[in-house]
């Protein structure tokens, strides 16, 4: 397993500065190898994390663990809190960790000459013990890993807007398949004046052409 400081120098270089949250991150994805006997950062895909939140606490878990967006190992539950819960694919043990309520507090005891409760934690939060620092919950997952992780190579396309569909996110209404923008979840809106085109797309090759 990689070492602390090694670990937050990658974590600093992606945010041109260390800051407390990416040394929790980083703390956080440390102790859940140590605790499900995985060698971190890892290689390959067996660790799947969910992190509660996106930001610098994000980064430093990705740093730590290995696991990222782009291989399909990490994801985001929007809850608004620096927590991740880390599984072990293979066995499905799943350990959910965050910071201690009191780590803010007794990160200026370990930092008592820091400028700033700032500077108190950034020292303070890479010399705590774990368990002054991280509170541990074995847990088990409430949704499917298995679906989320879906299937290489399984593509369908939009009986609507004519996208491909990947990772079996498609959804089935009136025997038609639908992309899930298209079902009625978008999270986006297309403007009036490209209402009357297949696509956005369709719209630019006939500005292109005419």
């Amino acid at each position: 397993m990689a070492d602390l400081q090694s670990l937050l120098t990658k974590s600093a270089a992606r945010h041109n500065h260390l800051c407390p949250r990416q040394v929790l991150g980083v703390r956080m994805g440390m102790l859940a190898g140590k605790i499900l006997g995985l060698d971190l950062p890892q290689s390959d895909k067996r660790l799947f994390t969910f992190v509660e939140t996106d930001g610098c606490g994000a980064d430093g878990i990705a740093v730590a663990t290995g696991c990222s967006i782009g291989r399909r190992t990490l994801r985001v539950m929007d809850f608004g809190k620096l927590a991740a819960t880390f599984v072990d694919t293979k066995t499905m043990q799943a350990v959910r960790i965050y910071p201690h309520p009191e780590a803010r507090i007794r990160a200026r005891l370990y930092a008592p000459d820091a400028r700033s409760r700032w500077h108190s934690q950034l020292t303070g939060y890479q010399i705590m013990a774990d368990e002054e620092l991280l509170i541990v919950q074995h847990v088990v997952l409430t949704v499917s890993l298995e679906r989320i992780i879906s299937r290489p190579g399984v593509r369908a396309c939009c009986a609507v807007c004519g996208e491909e569909i990947i990772n079996e996110r498609e959804v089935i209404r009136g025997g038609e398949v639908l992309c899930r923008a298209c079902a009625g979840e978008a999270y986006y809106a297309i403007p009036a004046l490209t209402q009357d085109h297949e696509t956005p797309a369709a719209l630019a090759l006939e500005h292109a052409s005419g």
